[in-house]
């Protein structure tokens, strides 16, 4: 499928999510342009043509088309039976490896913390902490469509791990955040920040940028301190792929959240 040149003139004055900054065309690439790629796998060209946009003031970089996809689209073109073939770690490997993290972050805190695991996927992240004596639950918006987030109740620890490159209403995700956490409690996520990655007149070859796993929503760190900010949200990085949000720091984060 391609952008009619309708859509194109209708996406000449897109106003940036973030910042509601001026945005213009940055690159296309193809809709197969996947993760797997910087492990030398190259799916065949689909000639659908994806186009992202660059905000000039923050550096948000999005793919609009896919912006207005449903939830049924994104699970038929994107989360199907070939997700796995181009993102092989998301099923075992991932969240073994964050289960790990989680717990050498708290370890001896966990009786303390109610925690969730937003975008969970198959759960196995949480399955694994409840085996560790965490109270732990799940929930992911393609997995627990019947569910309302309203009922799920308040969290005092929220992991979101590769969820912001996936959304396309990063406003909508940091409001339900704020509708999940405790006033004390702490949201550890994860993304790759564009920095270094992204620039105008530039081609978009960053192996982060791929469509066919989902990645539509690309953050620098400016954008993703705008963002915070913008929900009522202080924000850190331990690295360029790891983050934490929170509002006041909790007794049991007060080692890994430094605020002085």
């Amino acid at each position: 499928m391609q952008i009619s040149p309708n859509q194109m003139e209708s996406m000449k004055d897109l106003s940036c999510t973030v910042c509601e900054g001026v945005c213009e065309p940055l690159d296309v690439v193809d809709f197969n342009k996947s993760c797997e790629e910087q492990r030398k796998l190259f799916l065949p060209l689909s000639g659908h043509a994806v186009y992202y946009y660059l905000c000039n003031q923050c550096g948000f970089c999005f793919a609009p088309e896919l912006y207005q996809w449903s939830l049924e689209k994104f699970a038929k073109k994107i989360y199907n039976d070939g997700y796995e073939q181009i993102d092989p770690d998301y099923r075992k490997i991932r969240p073994e490896a964050n289960a790990n993290h989680i717990n050498q972050m708290f370890l001896g805190k966990q009786t303390a913390i109610k925690h969730l695991d937003y975008g969970g996927g198959n759960g196995l992240l949480s399955d694994l902490l409840k085996e560790s004596k965490w109270d732990s639950s799940s929930y992911d918006p393609f997995v627990n469509h019947d569910i309302d987030i309203k009922t799920l109740g308040k969290f005092d620890l929220i992991t979101a791990f590769e969820v912001f490159e996936h959304v396309p209403d990063a406003n909508e995700l940091m409001s339900q955040l704020n509708l999940l956490i405790e006033k004390e409690g702490v949201i550890l996520f994860s993304t790759l920040v564009s920095d270094g990655h992204i620039e105008k007149n530039k081609r978009l070859d960053w192996w982060y940028a791929s469509p066919r796993n989902g990645h539509i929503s690309l953050f620098s760190k400016n954008a993703l301190a705008i963002l915070a900010k913008k929900h009522r949200f202080n924000m850190g990085s331990f690295s360029a792929g790891f983050h934490v949000l929170f509002k006041q720091v909790p007794n049991w984060a007060a080692h890994i959240i430094k605020t002085q």
